[in-house]
C-alpha cells in the first residue's frame, strides 16, 4: 500500500469518528427537548437524505478537482454544521447539513482509492476503509456516549472557552463543542492527502445536465450483471445497518434498561464485529469470491430477529458481535466489486455517488418506515425484529438472483481473474 493511502485512511477515521459521536450528542439534545421516540430515526433519515438529493452533483464535483481538496472543504462544512448545532440550531436540520457535507466527502474518499491503487488491491483497501470506518463507529458512539455521561459532562461544562458563550448550556451542547475539535483534526490531515495523476472533469454548472448524467450512470451500473448484484446487496446492507445504528440505541434503552450514555455504546459492539470480519475478508476473499458470500447476509438477518426479544445484556452483546462479524465478511468483497465495476463503467467519483444514492435511499426508506411504525404504536423490539425479517427475505431473493446469473452466464466472473 502506498503511504498516501494511509493518510486518506486517518483523515477518514477522524471525520467518521466525529460523525458518529455527533449522532449520540444530537440524540442527547432531542432527549433534553423531550422529543418523541419516532423523531429519533429521523436524525439518520435526514443525514441519509442529503446523500440522495445531492447524488447527481457530488460525484461530478469530486471528479472536478483534486480529491484531497474536496475532502478538506467537506470537513470544514461538517465543522460548520456541528457548531451550528452547538449554538442552538435544530438538531434534525443541523445533522442533515453535516450529512450534505458527508455526501460530497464520500465519492472523493472512495474515488481517490481507485485512482491510487490497482484493482488487485481494492479488496484489501476496502478492508482498511471498512475497518477504520467501523473503528470510528465504535469509538465515535462510545465517545459520544461518554461525553454526555454524568461522569464527563460536568467536567466539560466547567471548561471556560474564550469568546464562546452558550445560552443555557446543556450536556449535549458541551459534548458537541468537544466533537468540533475532531473535525478540525480531520481537516488538518486532509491537507496532506496526495494528489494523483487522474484527470479532472470540469464541473457542469447546469443542474439538468448533471441530473441526466447521473441518471445515465445509475442506469449503466444497474444494467451491469455484477454491478446489479453488488449494488443490490450493499444497498440493502447499508439501509439496514444505518437504521440499526439508531434503533439499537433505542432498543437497548427499552429491553436492557440502559440510559442513553450506556445504550449509545451498544452499536459499537456490532462495529467491532464488522472490523474483525473485514480483516478476515481481506485475507480470504478476492473479487471473484464477492458474489458467493450473500448467504452470510441471510444469517445476519436471522440473528437480528433473534436479538429483538433478548433482555440479557451478555447475550445481546454476543449476538451483536456475531452480526457484525458476518456483516464484515460479506460487505467488504461486495463493496470492492462494486467499486471495481463502477470505476470501469464511469468516473470513480460518479460511481461512488451512484452507490451512495442507492444505499442512502435505502436508509431513508427504512428509517422512515421505522419512524412510522413507532408512531403507529409498534414497540422498538418489534421494529427491530421486522427489520431483521426484511433483511432475510431480501437476501434470499438476492441469493436466487446470483445463482441464476452464474447458471445463465458462467463466464461472468472471468474478467476478475487474478483480482
Amino acid at each position: 500500500m502506498q503511504r498516501g493511502f494511509f493518510t486518506i485512511m486517518w483523515a477518514q477515521f477522524f471525520s467518521a469518528l466525529a460523525d458518529n459521536a455527533l449522532l449520540v450528542a444530537a440524540l442527547q439534545l432531542l432527549d433534553e427537548d423531550m422529543a418523541a421516540d419516532e423523531l429519533k430515526p429521523l436524525l439518520k433519515l435526514g443525514f441519509a437524505a442529503a446523500y440522495v438529493l445531492l447524488a447527481p452533483f457530488v460525484g461530478a464535483f469530486a471528479d472536478s478537482m483534486p480529491k484531497g481538496r474536496v475532502m478538506f472543504f467537506c470537513n470544514a462544512c461538517k465543522l460548520l454544521g456541528c457548531l451550528s448545532m452547538m449554538f442552538g440550531a435544530e438538531p434534525l436540520v443541523a445533522y442533515a447539513f453535516v450529512g450534505a457535507a458527508a455526501a460530497a466527502y464520500s465519492p472523493a474518499k472512495y474515488g481517490i482509492v481507485t485512482e491510487l491503487l490497482p484493482a488487485s488491491q481494492l479488496v484489501t483497501a476496502n478492508a482498511w476503509i471498512e475497518g477504520l470506518t467501523v473503528g470510528a463507529t465504535v469509538f465515535g458512539t462510545v465517545l459520544g456516549a461518554t461525553l454526555v455521561s454524568d461522569a464527563v459532562a460536568p467536567t466539560l461544562a466547567a471548561i471556560d472557552v474564550p469568546f464562546v458563550e452558550l445560552q443555557g448550556e446543556t450536556t449535549g451542547q458541551t459534548a458537541i463543542g468537544a466533537i468540533a475539535l475532531l473535525y478540525i483534526v480531520a481537516s488538518g490531515i486532509n491537507v496532506f492527502v496526495p494528489r494523483t495523476n487522474a484527470a479532472t472533469v470540469p464541473f457542469r454548472p447546469n443542474p439538468l445536465s448533471q441530473v441526466v448524467a447521473f441518471v445515465d450512470a445509475n442506469r449503466r451500473l444497474w444494467k451491469d450483471p455484477l454491478g446489479k448484484v453488488s449494488l443490490t446487496v450493499t444497498t440493502l446492507f447499508w439501509g439496514a445497518g444505518g437504521t440499526l445504528q439508531v434503533v439499537a440505541i433505542q432498543w437497548a434503552q427499552v429491553n436492557l434498561g440502559m440510559n442513553l450514555s450506556e445504550a449509545g455504546k451498544m452499536p459499537g459492539v456490532v462495529a467491532l464485529g464488522v472490523a474483525a470480519g473485514a480483516v478476515v475478508a481481506a485475507k480470504r476473499f478476492t473479487l471473484r469470491d464477492a458474489v458467493r458470500v450473500v448467504p452470510l447476509g441471510i444469517v445476519m438477518g436471522v440473528l437480528c430477529v433473534a436479538l429483538a426479544p433478548v433482555t440479557h445484556k451478555g447475550l445481546a452483546q454476543v449476538l451483536m458481535l456475531v452480526i457484525g462479524l458476518l456483516s464484515g465478511f460479506f460487505v467488504v468483497p461486495l463493496n470492492a466489486l462494486l467499486q471495481h465495476r463502477g470505476a470501469s463503467l464511469m468516473g470513480a467519483g460518479q460511481s461512488i455517488s451512484v452507490q451512495n444514492y442507492n444505499e442512502n435511499l435505502s436508509i431513508c426508506v427504512m428509517c422512515g418506515l421505522t419512524s412510522v411504525a413507532l408512531y403507529a404504536g409498534f414497540s422498538v423490539p418489534l421494529a427491530l425484529g421486522l427489520l431483521g425479517a426484511f433483511v432475510v427475505v431480501t437476501m434470499v431473493a438476492v441469493e436466487f438472483t446470483v445463482r441464476k446469473l452464474l447458471r445463465d452466464k458462467p463466464t461472468v466472473l472471468d474478467d476478475l481473474a487474478g483480482h
